[in-house]
C-alpha cells in the first residue's frame, strides 16, 4: 500500500500533554473535514510505502527520537497495520492526533484527539480541544478522558488571538479539569 504524506520531519512536540518532547511527525495529506485553522496542505503529498516512512522516520532525527506522530490532515484515514507494525518493530512509540470522527486502530500507543462535530473515538488518551470563544458546555469530554487541553484558536488576527486567549485562561481558571495548551511551537517559531 501507498500512503500519501504531506512531509516528515523531527521536532518537539508543541502542544497538549507531551509538549517539549522530541518526536519524528509523520503529516499525512487529506482529511474527511477542512478546519480553516488546518495547516495541512491537502493537495500535496508523496506517495511512499510503509518502508519508506519508517526509513524517512529513521533519517529525520538520525535515530534520536522513539517517538513517531500521525498528524495531518487526518492520519486515521491512512495509518493501518502494516505502518503501525513496521514502526513498532523498530522500537517507535506510536502517537496520533485525530479528529476523533473514526475509530481508533489496534496498535495506537498514543492517541490525541481534537473533536470536530460527532465523534467515533471512544477512547483517547488527551482531548485537545481547539476553543474559539464564548461559553461553550464542554463537560461531555470529562467523562471521556481525565488529559483535557484547551487550546486556544490562532486565527491569524493578533487582536482576536489576544481576545481568545484570554477568554481560554478565564474559562480553565473556572474548570479546574482543563488545562491550557499553547501553540509552542509557534511562540518559540520551530516547526
Amino acid at each position: 500500500m501507498k500512503y500519501k504524506v504531506n512531509e516528515i520531519f523531527y521536532s518537539l512536540q508543541g502542544e497538549g500533554y507531551w509538549t517539549g518532547t522530541p518526536m519524528v511527525f509523520v503529516r499525512f495529506s487529506g482529511c474527511n473535514l477542512k478546519c480553516p485553522w488546518c495547516d495541512t496542505s491537502h493537495e500535496s503529498g508523496e506517495e511512499m510505502t510503509a518502508d519508506e516512512i519508517l526509513r524517512a522516520v529513521q533519517n529525520a532525527s538520525e535515530g534520536l527520537a522513539r517517538r513517531v506522530c500521525l498528524t495531518g490532515g487526518e492520519p486515521l484515514l491512512q495509518a493501518d497495520a502494516p505502518l503501525l507494525e513496521a514502526l513498532h518493530a523498530h522500537g517507535y512509540h506510536i502517537h496520533a492526533e485525530t479528529n476523533g470522527t473514526l475509530p481508533r486502530p489496534e496498535g495506537l500507543d498514543w492517541v490525541t484527539m481534537s473533536p470536530k462535530g460527532k465523534t467515533a473515538l471512544s477512547n483517547p488518551d488527551e482531548i485537545k480541544l481547539v476553543y474559539e470563544g464564548g461559553t461553550p458546555d464542554l463537560t461531555e469530554w470529562e467523562a471521556l478522558c481525565g488529559n483535557l487541553f484547551l487550546q486556544p484558536c490562532d486565527t491569524g488576527n493578533p487582536e482576536s488571538n489576544r481576545e481568545i486567549l484570554q477568554q481560554t485562561i478565564h474559562y480553565v481558571k473556572q474548570n479546574a479539569k482543563w488545562r491550557l495548551s499553547l501553540q509552542t511551537h509557534k511562540l518559540i517559531n520551530i516547526k
